[in-house]
């Protein structure tokens, strides 16, 4: 049964796509025809795309793992940070930090520190502060929130990424493409699908549009947080199993999910180590922070 048909997507204007003079050659399959100089999407393609996609990151949050879903431009950033907080999943609405994946120790030192002005905050360490001093503090706090707040809960790197507009988000699928993190995203006439793991042909500039698709894959989100959890019930004595790569070969998921599934579960231990030893760090950011002022 598909998620969606075709009447919603046209009422919501998903086959819009850019002016002809604008289009990417490569978005040729997913195109339906040209009306008045602007390139229409074919709707029966996209929702065989919604469903694939739909299918593969339901597995994804199934096997507990996290998506990051990145949407920066205006339209995009309010429904991105609504929809996808409600499924308890990362996401960067602001602007795209670099390195962001390829340097993610570091990111997640910025992380850190933000949490370390919190416990500042509460252990009393503020009180031997200057006014001055606590006012830097907390506006170096409120700019951590701003752009890293989003992503406080993301201890290691994401699965995948969902992103709306890859033509924008370019260099964060750069980065996952390096990586080797599968990308969930919404392509316009306008975008390269070619390095896309899951393109969705719609339209990425009707708020509308990113709503639906949006809430398509929050959808398909919580079904596998559903499941998980059900799964967990039923086997309360059970510690989390980690899935083997046999086990979701019978189940018809890409191969690019099943490789970002199985290959951090593989690093998990490793990591699990590493963010141990990050622990033991806090006082030492707390300190460098107080050096700094």
């Amino acid at each position: 049964m598909p998620r969606t048909n075709f009447k919603e997507l046209l009422d919501a204007g998903v086959h819009f796509g850019h002016l002809k003079r604008k289009w990417n050659p490569a978005m040729a399959p997913y195109i339906f025809m040209e009306r008045n100089g602007i390139h229409i999407i074919d709707l029966e393609k996209t929702i065989v795309k919604l469903d694939e996609a739909a299918l593969a990151i339901k597995h994804i949050a199934k096997s507990g793992k996290k998506v990051l879903f990145v949407a920066t431009k205006k339209q995009a950033k309010e429904i991105v940070s609504e929809k996808v907080k409600a499924v308890n999943m990362p996401y960067v609405t602001e602007r795209w930090p670099g390195g962001m994946l390829t340097n993610f120790p570091t990111i997640r030192k910025a992380v850190k520190k933000m949490s370390s002005i919190d416990k500042m905050a509460v252990d009393g360490t503020f009180l031997n502060l200057s006014k001055r001093e606590r006012l830097q503090i907390t506006r170096q706090r409120a700019k951590l929130e701003k752009t890293l707040g989003s992503i406080i809960d993301l201890t290691r790197l994401p699965s995948a990424l969902f992103i709306v507009d890859v033509a924008k988000e370019h260099i964060a699928v750069r980065e996952a493409k390096r990586l080797g993190i599968p990308v969930f995203a919404m392509v316009d006439t306008n975008s390269n699908p070619s390095d896309i793991e899951f393109p969705i042909p719609a339209n990425d500039d009707a708020s509308k549009s990113i709503s639906l698709v949006i809430g398509i894959m929050c959808q398909a989100i919580e079904e596998g947080l559903s499941e998980r959890k059900l799964d967990k019930d039923k086997e309360p004595q059970q510690k989390d199993k980690k899935i083997s790569r046999r086990e979701l070969e019978t189940k018809d998921i890409p191969a690019a999910i099943i490789e970002a599934i199985v290959a951090e579960d593989e690093e998990e231990d490793i990591e699990d180590d590493a963010l141990e030893s990050d622990e033991d760090d806090d006082t030492k950011v707390i300190e460098e922070t107080e050096e700094e002022l």
